[in-house]
């Protein structure tokens, strides 16, 4: 029999205090990691069930702020010695693999637009334009097309942030939920919308009533195919899209080349049935998405109110964005240039192809402002927690450093993709002529809207990075402070010049936009750099 000692007794007793006094300490960091003072500790224990004389019976203390005193000192021993937790570090074929995914998809998300110029110079049209429309027609489908964009442009925003928000933590019932709500949403401002323009016609009778309802019909199909896509963004599904407008696109050339039909006919066809199939394929997706999510209590789902509160920056930014890539479109058909002028905007061809072909030098940015950002947000992700408070210097100063690197290779993409296009159109140019006898660019307006457009574009891809980057921070605030006066800029230009001028200088208001906004955009990321550990705290 082995006998215990007064002092083995009293050692154990000791050791079972210091036992019980850590797990009491692991318990209150369970409850609040930081607690703020002694004070705040204090009302934990309480709030556990401790008081003075339990706590002088087993830790021999006075009373209960005498142990909130000890567990307040041993919190911030642990606090300023536990070391950094190591991040795994993500493979060099695992990081390639990942830039190489965002640059395919930034390049993906633009392939439509590739598309649909690409069948404007084989085939003649494309989903909802025609080389050979009257003007009258023309005017109607670009007014169309353009409401469209700036109608729908915040919902697809809003969509965009808030079904990404959800499907980032797995919520697919939710995402589904939140997306569907606004596109209900959009409908609904659709359908106000023409009611409104519909009676303002009426009333001060702008354009004829036939040429007014395929303003309306355009306008309302193009609609449903720009929410649609938003969808298949978030989800992933863009080359589902391309799908689409390829089989719109063919199925334009059946009902036009081969039964004859009216090419305005054939469109509204197509265009209804791509837009009826994508709202399908985004029903199916969704649920076949909710299939894979965990099974558990449903997390309910966020007030209105409050969903809308939080989406509004975001919504506003996409109606302005929309407002400030047509605005000079506006600015150039509307301008009274002596020519023949029916109607207060009169569709000119000559400015939209110079600025459909200019789109095209956007392609490649935009792969590459996936890369950067994406990039960006894993080296953050890595490396923000092994700073320690007092190093947050440094920490902004090398993220500062990387963003001015990565607004010099934006730059460079840029310039190198606008040298591209322009000599990939020379060439496409000549073998046009070749082979049909035209020229694509068709007149000096067209080759001088082109060139100043595509420059324009170099300069828009800066303060789009930046845009992107200040969104993935949670700071859509800071980028709309920027394209608001770069649209008063891009207004006011193009129509002064346009008037001035000639109506091909609206473009001018393009590029004068554009350099308001990468400006007053890049001052926003300077001051974020400059406080990154604020911003980081602020969205963590």
């Amino acid at each position: 029999m082995i006998m215990v000692t007064e002092g083995e007794n009293r050692l154990g007793t000791e050791i079972n205090r210091h036992e019980r006094f850590d797990r009491l300490v692991e318990e209150v960091m369970n409850k609040n990691m930081t607690p703020e003072d002694r004070s705040e500790i204090a009302a934990l224990l309480e709030s556990m069930g401790w008081n003075d004389s339990r706590a002088t019976e087993i830790f021999g203390v006075e009373n209960i702020f005498e142990l909130a005193t000890e567990i307040w000192e041993q919190i911030r021993q642990k606090v300023v010695t536990t070391a950094f937790t190591q991040n795994v570090q993500t493979s060099a074929v695992k990081m390639t693999f990942e830039l190489v995914k965002s640059f395919l998809r930034g390049l993906i998300f633009a392939l439509p637009m590739a598309i649909s110029v690409v069948s404007m110079l084989t085939l003649k049209f494309s989903l909802w334009s025609y080389q050979n429309l009257s003007v009258e027609l023309a005017t109607c489908i670009a007014i169309g097309t353009i409401l469209s964009f700036v109608v729908v442009g915040g919902y697809t925003q809003a969509i965009a942030r808030r079904g990404f928000f959800y499907i980032f933590q797995g919520y697919y019932k939710m995402a589904r939920k939140a997306t569907f709500l606004f596109i209900r949403f959009g409908y609904w401002t659709c359908l106000i919308v023409g009611i409104a323009i519909y009676l303002f016609n009426l009333i001060f009778n702008i354009f004829p009533m036939d040429m007014f309802m395929y303003i309306i019909l355009f306008f309302f199909f193009l609609n449903s195919i720009w929410l649609s896509v938003t969808v298949m963004y978030i989800l992933k599904r863009e080359l589902t899209f391309t799908g689409l407008i390829v089989a719109g696109i063919g199925l334009v050339y059946v009902l036009f080349r081969e039964f004859k039909m009216d090419i305005i006919v054939s469109q509204l066809i197509a265009i209804s049935l791509v837009s009826i199939t994508g709202m399908a394929l985004v029903i199916y997706y969704f649920r076949s998405a909710e299939k894979r999510e965990e099974k558990g209590i449903a997390p309910k789902m966020t007030r209105l109110s409050i969903t809308i509160y939080s989406i509004m920056p975001y919504f506003v930014y996409g109606f302005l964005y929309f407002l400030f890539l047509y605005i000079d479109r506006i600015n150039a058909w509307s301008a009274n240039d002596k020519r023949f002028m029916p109607y207060f905007i009169w569709f000119r061809g000559d400015y939209e192809l110079g600025l459909d072909f200019a789109l095209l030098a956007l392609m490649i940015p935009l792969g590459v402002c996936e890369v950067l950002v994406n990039k960006m947000m894993m080296n953050i992700e890595a490396s923000y927690k092994r700073y320690w408070g007092f190093e947050t210097d440094k920490m902004n100063a090398l993220f500062e450093k990387a963003y001015y690197r990565m607004i010099a290779v934006i730059t460079a993409s840029s310039i190198a993709s606008a040298v591209l296009i322009y000599f990939v159109i020379l060439w496409s140019d000549k073998a046009y002529v070749e082979s049909v006898g035209k020229h694509l660019i068709v007149s000096k307006e067209t080759e001088f809207v082109f060139i100043v457009a595509m420059a324009s574009y170099v300069i828009l891809a800066v303060a789009l990075l930046n845009s992107v980057i200040l969104f993935s921070l949670s700071q859509p605030s800071l980028v709309n402070r920027a394209i608001l006066p770069a649209l008063g800029v891009n207004f006011v230009v193009g129509f002064l010049l346009s008037r001035w001028i000639d109506y091909t200088y609206a473009v001018f208001g393009l590029m004068a936009g554009a350099v308001v906004f990468a400006v007053l955009s890049f001052k926003a990321m300077r001051s974020v750099f400059r406080k990154l550990d604020y911003y980081l705290y602020a969205i963590s």
